[in-house]
């Protein structure tokens, strides 16, 4: 944009919100010459950043925001108006990227929903797509009491809090699981959210989150590519932050009962409050924007990719696995499921379309699935192959 234009779309902005707030600064003269038109303007810096910031545009978003929209922008710079404003356009920029490489314009459904005990969520499928049997992307703003069950869950893991109440709590988040239609094209996961409670009249905050892919078949330079780029998303903020985060992840996504992990992990954190919110909160946003560049090469390289019915059976016994641990292990499911007014249909969303079960089922030795499966049973470090 021309510096002419930028100039215009400020004092326009201006006049629209006829702002009485920010109004101390600097003011200046410009000279704005274009097209042969001389245009004079006595304009402040700060009322143009001002104007800048309070313009919401729900064109570059799924839907509206489940805040007000006044309200966002009579707070900007409260942490939960930059946390929603953050997952509604993470979830836009992802949802057109998936559809973009889809052959029959296959586009989202959009589910906009509110919760009688405060706030909502905005639902986005795909579903029997041509590249993606099934693509789920959500985000949800939700404020209300949380149940001593739920309370309960995080006294265990150290949270200090009031035992047997139900205690006032704010959380949002964006989350997604996409299930791909092409076996040698992987599922990948991610999450990130922010949480605040209120216990002894005092509020605790704090961050979560995580990416890990699950493929169906090993491919070792995919494997490589994925998580060098969520080691540079951490890099940028604490080079201990990977192989810290990389080890959460492989013991928190593991089927314990199958002695064998989810997938080729990632990362996954939950409960950073340190080293102060402002920092943490720029590392969520780095980690959740570098989901589409780990996972769309992926995609690409492998969606025309040629597979045959024992690869499709084989996709499909170990989305089961998926579900075995979504069910019985995820934290994030069994909170949802805790939270009062809880919305079953954007929880569950997570599970496959399709998925299988045999019983004793075996993989042949030196197999592509007996690759996977000893990849699955010894987590590796991908990162030092880069």
């Amino acid at each position: 944009m021309s510096f002419a234009k930028s100039i215009h779309r400020a004092l326009a902005s201006l006049g629209a919100f006829q702002m009485s707030r920010r109004t101390s600064g600097k003011q200046v003269r410009y000279l704005i010459v274009g097209l042969g038109i001389t245009t004079t303007a006595s304009i402040s810096f700060v009322q143009m950043e001002a104007a800048k910031k309070r313009k919401f545009n729900s064109s570059l978003c799924m839907a509206d925001p489940i805040t007000n929209k006044s309200k966002l922008m009579e707070n900007e710079e409260d942490m939960r108006t930059r946390m929603e404003l953050m997952i509604m356009k993470v979830q836009a920029d992802f949802c057109h990227a998936l559809e973009a490489e889809e052959y029959g314009g296959q586009k989202f459904k959009v589910d906009r929903w509110l919760r009688a005990e405060g706030g909502g969520g905005i639902t986005c499928v795909l579903q029997d797509g041509e590249v993606f049997e099934k693509a789920g992307v959500n985000i949800s703003v939700v404020t209300g009491m949380l149940p001593p069950g739920a309370v309960q869950q995080m006294r265990t893991r150290g949270k200090k809090l009031e035992d047997g109440k139900k205690l006032p709590f704010y959380a949002a988040g964006v989350s997604a699981v996409i299930h791909p239609r092409n076996p040698n094209v992987p599922t990948i996961h991610f999450n990130y959210r922010y949480f605040e409670l209120e216990s002894d009249n005092e509020k605790q905050w704090w961050f979560g989150g995580g990416t890990d892919l699950t493929p169906y078949y090993l491919n070792e330079n995919d494997a490589v590519h994925f998580h060098k780029t969520l080691k540079d998303a951490c890099d940028e903020y604490d080079t201990t932050y990977y192989p810290r985060f990389k080890k959460w992840c492989d013991d928190y996504f593991r089927i314990t009962h199958r002695k064998e992990s989810r997938g080729i992990g990632g990362i996954f954190f939950d409960d950073l409050d340190t080293p102060n919110q402002e920092e943490v909160f720029k590392f969520v946003a780095s980690c959740a924007n570098s989901v589409i560049p780990s996972y769309l090469p992926l995609v690409r390289q492998h969606k025309n990719d040629n597979y045959g019915d024992k690869e499709r059976q084989w996709q499909l016994l170990r989305r089961g696995r998926y579900v075995e641990f979504n069910l019985i292990y995820d934290r994030g499911t069994k909170f949802g499921l805790y939270t009062p007014g809880a919305r079953y249909e954007s929880i569950l969303m997570s599970l496959p379309l399709t998925a299988r079960w045999e019983y004793m089922h075996t993989v042949p030795a030196n197999s592509r699935e007996s690759k996977l499966l000893e990849v699955l049973q010894n987590p590796r470090d991908w990162v030092a192959k880069a």
